[in-house]
Order: C-alpha cells, then structure tokens, then sequence
C-alpha cells in the first residue's frame, strides 16, 4: 500500500476537536464565513488566534 498522497504543508492539521453548538452559535459561524469567503474551520482558528493574541 502506497503512503497518503497529498499537497505538503508546513503546518499539517493532525488533531481533530469535536463540539456542542447550540443553533445560534452555528447560525453565526456560517453567517461569518459565509461573509468572508473563508471556511468554518479558518473562522475558527481565526477567533482562537484573536482570543490567544487578547490573552497573551
């Protein structure tokens, strides 16, 4: 069997999060990417990194 084929990246995503949204909380997500032109999934690192950098 051959190994995954791909595109390379310099940053692969290897952990997977599941969670609980209410519908108001996914209503919002697809309204901001949607919005944006950006996925569900870049929305979310977005908000993370913003919070990190808030934190931080």
């Amino acid at each position: 069997m051959s190994p995954r084929t791909g595109r390379p990246t310099d940053n692969p995503k290897r952990h997977e999060t599941r969670i609980r949204m209410s519908d108001d909380d996914v209503y919002k997500l697809n309204f901001i990417a949607e919005k944006l032109s950006m996925t569900k999934a870049d929305v979310i690192r977005k908000g993370i990194d913003e919070l990190y950098k808030s934190v931080k």
